[in-house]
């Protein structure tokens, strides 16, 4: 593994990245904390046999990436992630779908760490149960049941009616 061979993955990573860490800097930190960490690691790596070599690279990168994130949430001793302010321009896109992104990011910060993590890899990086599961190191059962208990309570929390959900609502068009 090269880091050219990564090169290709670096906007899902730094997607990821985003939306684990809740702003652009922390984000960023966070992905060159993954790129050189996979740069010292890149001999440990092994195409599988079977399969498609760049999904498998894609889902070692994002487990080094869990680690890292799950390391420095350690560090910090944080158990609250700051929900993401915003730096996007909302004249580039109408109001209500720019207040809808903040909405729905808003209500991902107030998901647990676990619940995000699954959400995120399954829905947002399309990866699978098994991938998911071998990225996060826990059973698929596991990945299934967060799964559930993060949609209902995403779902919760934008209509609304979920705990700790002030001002978050449902924008329709």
């Amino acid at each position: 593994m090269t880091l050219d061979d990564a090169l290709p993955h670096l906007p899902r990573l730094r997607r990821h990245a985003r939306l684990l860490a809740g702003d652009a800097a922390r984000a960023d930190d966070l992905l060159q904390d993954t790129l050189e960490r996979a740069a010292r690691k890149a001999a440990l790596w092994r195409p599988p046999a079977d399969g498609d070599p760049s999904t498998a690279l894609r889902a070692w990168l994002l487990t080094l990436m869990h680690h890292l994130y799950l390391n420095q949430r350690r560090d910090e001793h944080a158990h609250l992630m700051e929900p993401y302010t915003g730096e996007q321009d909302p004249l580039h896109e109408p109001v209500r779908q720019w207040q809808a992104r903040i909405d729905l990011e808003r209500a991902l910060a107030l998901l647990p760490d676990a619940a995000r993590e699954v959400l995120l890899l399954v829905c947002v990086e399309e990866l699978s149960y098994e991938a998911t599961a071998q990225v996060l190191g826990v059973p698929v059962g596991t990945v299934m049941s967060r799964l559930s208990r993060a949609r209902e309570r995403l779902r919760l929390l934008m209509e609304g009616s979920g705990t700790g959900s002030p001002g978050l609502r449902v924008v329709k068009p």
